[in-house]
């Protein structure tokens, strides 16, 4: 990826990789987001080493431009297009004030909503529930 700067020196290349950090660091800033999809995995990293901060973001490139698309989960009780709205936001800003790159998109995908009491183990126990019914 190219800026679109002129530079006396050279030219200025932007890793597609540094792109989806900055948009991960961005999403999991805004104020609503639970976590970015693949949390247990991206602990799991920390645990034993460097964390993965572009987990959840992919980066496309067409005919219309670079495109962003975000998987991400969300806190209960948020207002969902807010949320949304915030992450697109802050994630456009984030990428042109670091690298003077604009976006064509920056799509959310809300894979789901957690609510605030919920623990993991609570999730296991509820697949457990559900396979007992059958």
């Amino acid at each position: 990826m190219r800026t679109n700067q002129s530079n006396p020196f050279g030219e200025i290349e932007v890793a597609p990789e540094v792109l989806e950090v900055i948009a991960g660091i961005a999403a999991n800033e805004v104020d609503g987001v639970y976590a970015m999809q693949g949390k247990f995995t991206k602990k799991m990293k920390i645990a034993f080493g460097k964390p993965n901060h572009k987990k959840g973001v992919h980066l496309t490139s067409d005919e219309d431009g670079l495109k962003v698309d975000i998987y991400c989960y969300f806190k209960f009780g948020v207002n969902v297009p807010e949320v949304a709205q915030a992450i697109q936001k802050k994630v456009r800003e984030q990428i042109f004030h670091m690298t003077d790159i604009t976006l064509a998109e920056v799509n959310i995908h809300i894979a789901d909503i957690v609510p605030e009491k919920t623990s993991f183990q609570d999730l296991f126990d509820l697949d457990r529930e559900e396979d007992e019914e059958e």
